[in-house]
């Protein structure tokens, strides 16, 4: 059986006047260029451990295949904000899986975007652990009642915005968790 024991959360921008050729640079800039990457839904294997960018790399080698849960966005418009987000809520059980989410949005600052994909993993961990809370209610509160809770441990975000080429390139901002077997 194949459980990822570790993972690593990377970010990057490209930009470029082929469209494909600005999410390759973007992919460089967050490292995962030489992989095939496979995207995967949205959660955190059970006693996955973080690691650096720099220590996950050396572990993988070029060619391999890859899982990620990505969130990506683009944009030719000149001066258009756009952001690529994955919110990570870790269980404070390390026998229980946590969630990631990918958010993806125009107008949004790092902020803005990283909070809102933080608030979305831990929402999600927060219904299966039978926490109870408001959905409406806004995200400073909801991590206090989480942390009241003790069944929530951590919430963290990796984002990447951008504001589009004055002149036009397309630029792309890219955010991922990668999964380490």
């Amino acid at each position: 059986m194949y459980v990822p024991r570790m993972m690593f959360l990377t970010k990057g921008v490209g930009r470029h006047k082929e469209k494909l050729t600005s999410l390759e640079l973007a992919f460089r800039r967050a490292g995962i260029a030489p992989f095939n990457l496979i995207k995967v839904s949205s959660i955190y294997p059970p006693g996955c451990k973080i690691v650096s960018r720099s220590a996950a790399l050396k572990i993988l080698n070029p060619g391999q295949v890859v899982h990620t849960v990505m969130s990506e966005i683009c944009t030719q418009e000149p001066h258009r904000l756009i952001s690529a987000s994955i919110g990570l809520a870790i269980p404070t059980d390390p026998k229980q899986y946590g969630y990631l989410s990918e958010h993806h949005a125009f107008g949004e600052t790092d902020e803005v975007a990283g909070e809102y994909a933080e608030d979305l993993a831990a929402s999600m961990l927060a219904t299966i652990l039978g926490v109870d809370f408001d959905p409406d209610q806004n995200y400073d509160e909801k991590k206090e009642i989480w942390r009241i809770s003790g069944k929530i441990i951590r919430t963290r975000n990796v984002t990447q915005s951008a504001i589009g080429h004055k002149s036009g390139l397309w630029t792309t901002c890219v955010a991922a968790a990668v999964l380490i077997p």
